[in-house]
C-alpha cells in the first residue's frame, strides 16, 4: 500500500499508494470499476452490463464505462465475451516528496534547474529562440490555487478551456464535470508545476519558465488532498483530446500529468492511446517509489516519462557558515549550473523510481529542490519543492518548444529526439549537501536515469 509522509520545512519524505482490490473489498461491497470493451458500445450491450451492476459513465470514443458494482461480480464482468479488460477504479495521486521554504525573495530571472536542462544561462538569459508561443499545454492536475493571477499573466491561462473532473472510484463509479472548482484548489500541487512550464511572478519579480509563452490549460483530476481515480483523469484526457479535434485542432497540444499509481488501468489506457491518435503529445512524472518500480500512466510506453534528477551545488554552503558570500547561500538563482554538459554534475534523487522490467522510463530532468508558488495556510508563499512531480513539467515545456518549432510533431517523434539528444547519466553516486547543512551519499543504477538528463537545446536542434 502507498503511504504518504509528507514533512515540511526541509525534511524529506516518501509517498506511497495503492489501489484497493476487489478481493480485500468482500465480494458485496459496492465499488467503481472501470471497462473497456472489445467491440462498439451498444444498447444491448449495456442493458446486459446492468444485470451485473448501474453502468454510470460512457466513453463511447473509446468503448468504455465506468460501472457501480458488488466486488463479488467483477470476475463474472470481466468474463463477457465482448469485455476486453475490467478492474476497480486504480487511485491516482500526485504530490512532492519534499518541500522547503523559500526565505528570500531577491530578483533573480533564471533558477537552477532551467540552467540544467539548458534553457537558460546563468547571468544571460534564455539560451534558445523559442518560448512556446502558439502551444496549448494542459496541466491534469490539482488545478489552480484562487490566487492565480499572482503568480501567472492572466493571458497565459486559457480560462475558456479550463476545466475540473471529479467523482470516480470507491462505491460511486460516476465522473462529474465541476466548471468553476479549477481555480479553488487547496492543494497547491497543480500551481507548483505550471510555474516551472510558465515561470511565475515572485513577489513582483519574474521569475523565468521552460516556455513562458506557452498558454496552459488548467484541468482538475486531482481532489484537494492532491489524490484521485484513473476514472477521472482518462475523463481529463478525452476531454484534452476533444479540444484538439475541435478548437485547438490548429495547434499544437501537450500533456502534462504529474500523478500516478501502481498499475495501468485499462480506461486511462484507452484514453492515452486515443488523445495520442488526435495528435496531442502526453508527458508525466516516473514516480516516487525509488527501487519499487514506477508509477503509471508514466510507465506506460507510449507515454514520455520522466525521473527526478538533482544538481551537486544544491545547498552549497546552506547553514553551515553564515558569513559566506550570498553566492553560496543563496544557490539555487546565483549559482552557475553546467546546462547538462557534464554528467558529474548532476545524480538522480533516491526517490525517483527505477524502472521495473516491461516498464518504460525516458529521460530525467530536475525534480530534487524546484522553487515555485506553494500556498502554507492561504498566504501567498514559494517553497522548494521535490518529486518526480517536478520534473515532468521541465519536459512538457521542452516538448513545447519543440512543437512551436515543428507544430506537426507527433508523440512517437517528440519521445525519440528526447532520448536520442538526452545527455547520458552513467549509474553512480554522488555526494551532495542537504538543507541542515550536512551531507548525503545518493546511489542509482542504469534502471533509474532512462536515456539521460533531457537537453533542451540539443532536442531543439534535432526537431525538425
Amino acid at each position: 500500500m502507498w503511504k504518504r509522509l509528507i514533512i515540511t520545512l526541509f525534511a524529506v519524505a516518501v509517498l506511497l499508494f495503492s489501489s484497493v482490490p476487489a478481493a480485500a473489498a468482500g465480494n458485496k461491497q459496492m465499488i467503481g470499476v472501470n471497462v473497456v470493451l472489445n467491440t462498439a458500445i451498444t444498447d444491448a450491450i449495456l442493458a446486459d452490463l446492468g444485470t451485473h451492476g448501474k453502468v454510470r459513465d460512457v466513453v463511447y470514443e473509446i468503448d468504455a464505462l465506468t460501472m457501480q458494482i458488488r466486488a463479488g461480480d467483477l470476475t463474472a464482468i470481466q468474463s463477457l465475451p465482448y469485455v476486453a479488460a475490467a478492474n476497480p477504479d486504480a487511485t491516482r495521486n500526485g504530490g512532492p516528496v519534499s518541500t522547503s521554504a523559500v526565505t528570500n525573495y531577491a530578483a533573480g530571472m533564471n533558477t537552477w534547474d532551467l540552467d540544467a536542462i539548458n534553457v537558460t544561462d546563468f547571468g544571460n538569459g534564455r539560451t534558445i529562440g523559442y518560448d512556446g508561443e502558439g502551444v496549448y499545454v494542459a496541466v491534469l492536475d490539482t488545478g489552480l490555487l484562487s490566487s492565480w493571477r499572482q503568480y501567472f499573466p492572466e493571458e497565459r491561462i486559457a480560462v475558456e478551456y479550463a476545466r475540473c473532473f471529479g467523482g470516480g472510484g470507491g462505491d460511486n463509479g460516476f465522473v462529474s464535470s465541476q466548471p468553476n472548482k479549477w481555480q479553488q484548489d487547496q492543494n497547491s500541487h497543480g500551481t507548483h508545476v505550471t510555474s516551472t512550464i510558465l515561470g511565475y511572478s515572485m513577489g513582483g519579480v519574474p521569475v523565468n519558465g521552460v516556455a513562458p509563452m506557452a498558454t496552459v490549460i488548467p484541468v482538475k483530476v486531482l481532489n484537494q488532498n492532491g489524490s484521485g481515480w484513473s476514472s477521472v483523469v482518462a475523463r481529463g484526457i478525452m476531454y484534452v483530446a476533444e479540444l484538439k479535434e475541435g478548437p485547438l485542432a490548429d495547434h499544437p497540444v501537450v500533456i502534462n500529468m504529474s500523478l500516478g499509481g501502481p498499475s495501468l488501468d485499462a480506461m486511462e489506457k484507452a484514453a492515452i492511446d486515443y488523445a495520442i491518435s488526435e495528435g496531442v503529445i502526453i508527458v508525466a512524472s516516473a514516480g516516487n517509489e525509488g527501487t519499487a518500480g514506477m508509477g503509471y500512466p508514466g510507465a506506460y510506453g507510449p507515454v514520455i516519462s520522466v525521473a527526478a534528477s538533482g544538481w551537486i551545488g544544491e545547498w552549497t554552503g546552506q547553514r553551515t557558515n553564515p558569513n559566506l558570500p550570498t553566492y553560496y547561500r543563496y544557490w539555487w538563482y546565483l549559482q552557475d549550473v553546467a546546462e547538462g554538459t557534464n554528467p558529474l554534475d548532476f545524480y538522480i534523487a533516491s526517490f525517483s523510481s527505477r524502472a521495473k522490467p516491461s516498464q518504460d522510463l525516458d529521460v530525467a530532468a530536475p525534480g530534487s529542490w524546484v522553487v515555485g508558488p506553494y500556498q502554507m495556510n492561504g498566504q501567498i508563499s514559494y517553497y522548494f519543492l521535490g518529486g518526480t512531480s517536478m520534473a515532468s513539467p521541465h519536459v512538457a515545456g521542452i516538448v513545447a518548444l519543440m512543437a512551436e518549432k515543428y507544430p506537426a510533431l507527433t508523440a512517437g517523434q517528440a519521445e525519440s529526439v528526447l532520448t536520442s539528444t538526452a545527455i547520458p547519466l552513467p549509474p553512480g553516486s554522488r555526494t551532495i549537501y542537504t538543507p541542515y547543512g550536512t551531507t548525503t551519499t545518493v546511489f542509482w543504477g542504469a534502471d533509474a536515469t532512462g536515456a539521460g538528463l533531457a537537453n533542451a537545446v540539443a532536442a531543439l536542434a534535432e526537431t525538425p
